[in-house]
C-alpha cells in the first residue's frame, strides 16, 4: 500500500535527534509513521493465522498417514493371519520409526532450517503412506511404516521448536495448542477415512483413500507456512561463533537430558502416550467381538472420539498460562484415568462416554506437556528437548502400546486395563510432586 499523495506536515530532524537514525527530535511522528504502527499488527495477525493453519495442516498430512493404520487393524489381521498384537506391530513399527528419526532430523533442521525440514518430511510422508498401500506381505509392510514414521519425524519434534524460534510468550503456547489439535484432527481424519473404506473395499483402498486426504493437507501447509525469521541454521564447515561444549550436538543433548523438570515430561510422555494407543489399538477388536459384534465399519467410528482431544488441547492452552503445567497435565491424567474405569462396562453408550473422556484427557495432558518442553528448555537445546520428548511419546507408543497388546491377547481387555492403570496412577504421583513443589517455590 502506497503512502498517501497529498501534503503532509514535515517533521525536521534537529541537531537533538539520533543522528543517522531517521528518528525525529519532536515527539510527534510523521503520518507515514503512524500508517506503518497500525499496518504492522495487522500483518503480525495475518502471519499469525498462516502459521497457525499451516500447522493444524501440517499435523492433519502426517497424522492421517501414521496413524490410518489403525483403523485398519482388524482387516489386516484377517487378510494376512495374525494375532492383534502382531497386527499392531504395523502401528509401532511407525512410531518406532518416528523415535529414531527425531533426532536426525534435529541435527539437519540445524543446518538448513526448520522450516524446509517439515516441508521435505510432510511430502515424503505422503509418498510413503501411499506406498504402503501396495505393500505385497508383512515384511514389505513393516518396513514401509518404519520408513514412514522416520520421515514424518520431521514434523513433531521440528514444529514446537519452529513456534518458539518464530512467536513469544503467550501467542507461543497458543500456537505449540493449536499444532497438537491439528495432530488430533489428523489423527482422527485418517482412522475414520480409513475405517469405513476398509470395511468396504478393503484395507489397501483405505489407505489411498487416506493418501489423497494428506496430499491435499501437504499442499496446503507448503502453501500456507511463513518463511523462518529466526536464528539462521549452521552451515556445516562453518560456525556463527566460538564452538563451546555446550553449543555442540552431544553437549545440547546432554543438556536437555539431564534437565530434571524435562526428564519427567520424557517419562511422563512414554507411559500416557503408550496407555493411549494401545486403548485404540485394541478397542476395535474388542467392539467386533462379543458381546458387541459392532460391524467394522461402525466400530470405526469410535475414532470421533478424537475431537474430543482437539477441544481440551486448545482449553489446555488457556489453563497452562493461568495454573501451570502439574495442575492441568493432572487433570487430563484423572480425566484419563476416570475414562478408563467407565471402558470396562460392557455397554456401548458407557463405552463411548469413557473414550471420549480418555481421549480428552490424555490431549489436555500432551499439548500442556509440549507447550512446556519449548517453555523450558533453553534456546540452545530446545530442538535437542523437543526431539528426547518426542522420541519417549514415540517409544512409549510403539514398545509400551505393544506390551499393552501381549496383555490384551494373553487376559482381555481387563488385563490390559490393569496394565495402563498402573502407568497412568504413576503419572499422577509425577503430577502432585510437581504441584508441591510450585508450591513451595510461590
Amino acid at each position: 500500500m502506497s503512502l498517501p499523495t497529498s501534503p503532509t506536515p514535515v517533521v525536521e530532524t534537529s541537531s537533538t535527534g539520533l543522528a543517522g537514525t531517521g528518528v525525529p527530535a519532536t515527539n510527534t511522528p510523521a503520518v507515514g509513521d503512524r500508517d506503518e504502527d497500525r499496518r504492522a499488527p495487522l500483518v503480525e495477525q495475518r502471519r499469525d493465522r498462516r502459521m497457525m493453519a499451516a500447522l493444524v495442516a501440517a499435523g492433519v498430512a502426517s497424522f492421517a498417514q501414521l496413524y490410518a493404520i489403525q483403523g485398519v487393524l482388524p482387516g489386516i489381521a484377517r487378510e494376512l493371519s495374525l494375532s492383534a498384537s502382531t497386527a499392531a506391530l504395523s502401528v509401532s513399527a511407525a512410531t518406532t520409526g518416528l523415535a529414531v528419526g527425531v533426532l536426525l532430523w534435529a541435527a539437519v533442521a540445524d543446518r538448513i532450517g526448520r522450516l524446509p525440514c517439515m516441508r521435505i518430511a510432510v511430502a515424503g510422508t505422503v509418498v510413503l503412506g501411499l506406498a504402503t498401500a501396495l505393500a505385497p506381505g508383512l515384511e514389505v509392510l513393516l518396513g514401509l511404516r518404519f520408513l514412514t514414521g522416520l520421515v514424518v519425524g520431521g514434523v513433531p519434534v521440528l514444529a514446537v521448536a519452529y513456534v518458539y524460534e518464530q512467536l513469544a510468550g503467550a501467542r507461543a503456547a497458543v500456537a505449540a495448542t493449536v499444532y497438537i489439535s491439528g495432530t488430533t484432527v489428523g489423527g482422527a481424519l485418517g482412522r475414520l477415512v480409513a475405517g469405513p473404506l476398509g470395511a468396504w473395499f478393503g484395507w489397501r483402498s483405505a489407505l489411498l483413500g487416506v493418501g489423497l486426504v494428506s496430499m491435499v493437507a501437504a499442499a496446503l501447509f507448503l502453501w500456507l507456512a511463513p518463511r523462518e525469521r529466526g536464528p539462521r541454521p549452521v552451515r556445516a564447515g562453518r560456525s556463527p561463533g566460538r564452538v563451546t561444549e555446550s553449543t555442540r550436538e552431544p553437549g545440547r543433548i546432554r543438556q536437555a537430558l539431564t534437565s530434571a523438570p524435562l526428564f519427567v515430561l520424557y517419562v511422563q510422555a512414554f507411559l500416557v502416550t503408550g496407555s493411549f494407543v494401545a486403548v485404540f489399538n485394541f478397542l476395535t477388536f474388542r467392539l467386533e467381538a462379543a458381546p458387541f459384534f459392532v460391524p467394522a465399519a461402525l466400530a470405526s467410528l469410535v475414532f470421533l472420539a478424537y475431537f474430543a482431544g482437539t477441544a481440551s488441547s486448545r482449553l489446555a492452552g488457556r489453563w497452562l498460562s493461568r495454573r501451570g503445567f502439574a495442575w492441568t497435565s493432572l487433570h487430563g491424567v484423572l480425566a484419563m484415568i476416570a475414562g478408563l474405569a467407565i471402558l470396562l462396562a460392557d455397554r456401548l453408550p458407557a463405552i463411548i462416554v469413557g473414550l471420549l473422556l480418555f481421549t480428552a484427557g490424555n490431549f489436555m495432558s500432551h499439548a500442556a506437556a509440549v507447550a512446556t518442553v519449548g517453555a523450558r528448555a533453553g534456546e540452545a537445546f530446545r530442538g535437542q528437548a523437543s526431539a528426547l520428548y518426542n522420541i519417549a511419546f514415540y517409544m512409549g507408543s510403539s514398545v509400551l502400546g505393544w506390551l499393552l497388546g501381549l496383555a490384551f491377547d494373553a487376559a482381555g481387555w481387563l488385563g490390559m486395563s490393569c496394565g495402563i492403570a498402573v502407568a497412568l496412577l504413576f503419572v499422577v504421583v509425577l503430577n502432585v510432586v510437581g504441584l508441591r513443589r510450585a508450591a513451595g517455590r510461590a
